[in-house]
């Protein structure tokens, strides 16, 4: 890209974020409102509109489809979220390439339920039993932003423990790791588009990567955007797998955390004052000092491999085709969970759906992607940081 062509665009970008910034503080006063008449109407369409354009592969349920582009775009992804992390963090103090920002890592239980139908009673929901978890609640990649200034993004990946049984990546014996975050499609629709998407961060200008009209995604972009919204307290959000999980042999699911506590949603400063930088961290703490919380979480399997792809990770899974159906409860206790040796301890855990019994195998290339992409960038960040790889077992002292 020639100089001059990458300034016009990045001063462009700066102002399309700046009147993002703005927005994000008028969000509360009306986007509550929109989104309960205008949310779904809107999604509805866009995936029409994404369905319109894809090509039945012909697979069947629970079927995958390798590409001749995935290595490459795998290789070139690695290396691009190694550079953005080499331009934004010094050693001993590098973050994760995404979900960058630790709210809080905080202790709870997980307990399936007894009255799962039969078809549903495979790995981790065989049994109505409880696992001892950790869920870390982080923020978008590949800054660390003050809360106010992200891109109205948050995560929620649970680390469940006790979890008997051989795993897919030996280097944890004991975990199943079950990420989320909190748009019900994935950014992008493949690997391929991943990478360009990562071009364009390490950049600093991601907004092309949709707006790019050599390549568009703009109805990505809207579908993302019908979602991405400012964030009130990441113990009151809605989380979706959005790629795929085998549940048995044979068999497809998307899982989702729903939430089911009224929670503290306060954002000191808004409209035009100065919040706290960390707000989100401060209202789970204000909310885990006086009650406890729970999620629902619930469980889709895919009936229609083309409605419902594996492959394209864009095209949200009709939420009637079957409906979600709870599978288990998600308890997280009050607690105290700000120490500094906490944060430390999330430093050392790696997050990675491969962490996982075989029932439960990631499906999709971008689920393939990461489990090399996600072992590489973890290994080299606990490296630069000259720390160690640590599995817990709910044991730990902070």
């Amino acid at each position: 890209m020639r100089r001059e062509t990458r300034q016009v665009l990045s001063a462009i970008h700066r102002m399309l974020v700046a009147a993002m910034h703005v927005e994000r503080r008028l969000e509360p006063w009306f986007r509550p409102a929109l989104n309960r008449v205008m949310r779904e109407p809107a999604a509805r369409l866009v995936q029409h509109l994404i369905n319109r354009r894809r090509i039945n592969d012909g697979l069947g349920l629970a079927e995958e489809k390798n590409f001749p582009w995935e290595e490459e775009a795998l290789n070139d992804i690695i290396d691009l979220m190694a550079d953005q992390m080499r331009s934004r963090f010094k050693p001993g103090g590098y973050e994760r390439g995404g979900n960058t920002k630790t709210h809080g890592i905080v202790r709870a239980t997980v307990t399936v339920r007894d009255d799962l139908p039969e078809q549903m009673r495979k790995g981790i929901f065989a049994s109505a039993r409880s696992y001892p978890a950790y869920i870390r609640y982080s923020g978008p990649g590949p800054d660390v932003p003050r809360d106010i200034q992200d891109v109205g993004f948050v995560s929620m990946s649970i680390k469940l423990m006790d979890v008997p049984g051989p795993k897919l990546m030996e280097e944890e014996k004991h975990t199943q790791d079950m990420p989320a975050v909190c748009t019900p499609t994935f950014v992008t629709p493949d690997t391929r588009a991943n990478a360009r998407l990562q071009y364009w961060s390490l950049l600093d200008m991601p907004i092309y990567y949709f707006l790019d009209p050599r390549n568009s995604h703009v109805l990505d972009f809207i579908m993302q955007s019908l979602w991405n919204e400012t964030q009130y307290n990441p113990l009151g959000q809605r989380y979706w797998s959005c790629v795929p999980y085998l549940l048995g042999e044979g068999q497809a699911m998307i899982y989702s955390f729903a939430p089911g506590s009224e929670v503290v949603t306060r954002i000191p400063g808004l409209p035009f004052g100065t919040p706290p930088d960390n707000y989100l961290r401060e209202n789970m703490i204000k909310t885990l000092d006086r009650q406890d919380v729970e999620f629902d979480l619930l469980v889709q399997v895919q009936t229609d491999p083309h409605r419902m792809p594996v492959e394209n990770n864009a095209v949200r899974w009709p939420e009637k085709l079957p409906p979600f159906i709870p599978a288990a409860t998600i308890h997280i206790p009050r607690q105290k969970f700000d120490s500094a040796a906490q944060f430390e301890f999330a430093k050392r855990l790696k997050i990675n759906p491969w962490h996982c019994l075989p029932e439960h195998r990631p499906l999709g290339n971008q689920s393939r992607a990461r489990r090399r992409m996600y072992d590489e960038l973890s290994r080299f960040r606990q490296q630069m940081n000259r720390t160690s790889h640590i599995e817990p077992d709910g044991s730990e002292v902070f």
